[in-house]
């Protein structure tokens, strides 16, 4: 879907109704961060798309931020370059002008997936870095017992890693990102040792796939996880993930070099 919204938001979703509390729950988490730093190498210029509040941008390198969504521009920290108001499919710079680029948990809102990564390589001299879901690995989260609208959204927003892969070009190699129990990024899956999380409407609303779904699925979703969470039934099933240290599942880094 081809769409500016209101405040600018590029894309299926609109930030400036879902994105008021985004910063509050969708903070960088530090072993997540330490993969994407290292990902980026030794670059020491960085285009930013996709940007959103600044989550995991570098501190210790020259970033230039791309964001649409004027609610996403506006929860950007002070210590942060102001972002630059674009999108992925027409970048406002020339070729080879930064040494690496990062897109995280954007991928899929881009209405040209094709044109926005063509995009990234033509503005970007060495590696991209790309975090986003695998919508296979997705189906395997114990969400889907619950809330398989979700899913279903989500793993057909998320666009097939080969089809990133192809698109990048070059060396691409896919990696798995752990998810640590206390992760401090709310996405969906990083609640996985913590399902109470997801019975906070705030918590639902920072991740996009639930403004797609209807209030009588969300309504049903959380009767269902309450009732299961009051009477034993999900800790029977999946209580071993309260002490699992760390979860493997759809999160992953692309990682493409020309």
């Amino acid at each position: 879907m081809n769409t500016r919204h209101d405040d600018g938001s590029a894309g299926d979703a609109d930030y400036g109704a879902i994105g008021a509390t985004y910063s509050t729950y969708r903070r960088p988490d530090p072993r997540i961060g330490a993969m994407i730093a290292a990902a980026l190498g030794d670059a020491r210029s960085v285009l930013n798309v996709g940007a959103g509040a600044g989550s995991y941008e570098p501190l210790d390198r020259a970033v230039t931020a791309v964001e649409p969504s004027a609610s996403m521009r506006a929860q950007r920290p002070a210590h942060l370059a102001r972002a630059i108001d674009a999108v992925a499919e027409s970048l406002p710079f020339p070729d080879a002008h930064f040494d690496a680029a990062m897109a995280l948990y954007t991928v899929h809102q881009w209405p040209d997936l094709a044109r926005g990564l063509a995009e990234l390589r033509r503005v970007t001299r060495g590696s991209i870095v790309i975090m986003c879901g695998d919508p296979i690995a997705l189906k395997s989260f114990w969400l889907a017992d619950y809330a398989r609208d979700v899913i279903d959204v989500e793993s057909r927003r998320c666009p097939p890693i080969d089809t990133i892969a192809h698109a990048l070009g070059g060396d691409t190699r896919a990696v798995p990102v752990p998810i640590p129990l206390d992760c401090t990024d709310g996405f969906n899956e990083a609640y996985y040792g913590r399902p109470e999380r997801l019975l906070d409407s705030r918590a639902r609303l920072a991740c996009s796939a639930w403004s797609f779904v209807e209030p009588d699925a969300v309504e049903r979703f959380e009767c269902d996880l309450r009732r299961d969470l009051d009477n034993g039934t999900w800790d029977v099933r999946y209580g071993h993930l309260r002490r699992q240290p760390e979860y493997v599942g759809s999160l992953r880094l692309v990682v493409g070099t020309p």
